[in-house]
């Protein structure tokens, strides 16, 4: 059987880290993604939940309104509601989440000629 899920888009909101009673980390945040083949612009909007060092990772490099892609498993949650009506909802349950786009200028390492050693190779000391 297989349940994968991949996903990119942005934040909806900056992902906020929780901990559960015994002490895992948590995070739940929402992504909201455009549909390319739309004449119009349509977004879906995936809830996900990711836990323990994932968690971490979220909420300490991701912001709202970020680039952010996700690779996981689509779970059903099945509840009540206030009224009692049984309700079923689904979240991508967050296994790997990676960088998307481009670093902000300020994020960018100026790169200095001084950082570097010239090095010189004849092809005797090429493994190939």
């Amino acid at each position: 059987m297989l349940n994968d899920i991949s996903i990119m888009g942005r934040l909806t909101a900056t992902p906020e880290l929780k901990t559960t009673i015994r002490g895992n980390s948590v995070t739940r945040f929402t992504v909201a993604v455009e549909r390319d083949f739309s004449k119009s612009k349509e977004t879906d909007f995936f809830s996900c939940v990711a836990w323990h060092n994932t968690a971490d990772f979220v909420t300490k490099y991701f912001a709202k309104g970020q680039m952010i892609a996700i690779r996981g498993r689509l779970q059903q949650q099945i509840y009540n509601d206030k009224d009692d009506n049984k309700r079923t909802d689904y979240v991508i349950v967050a296994e790997n989440v990676y960088f998307c786009g481009s670093k902000e200028k300020s994020d960018l390492k100026a790169v200095d000629e001084s950082d570097f050693e010239e090095i010189s190779l004849s092809d005797e000391d090429l493994p190939f």
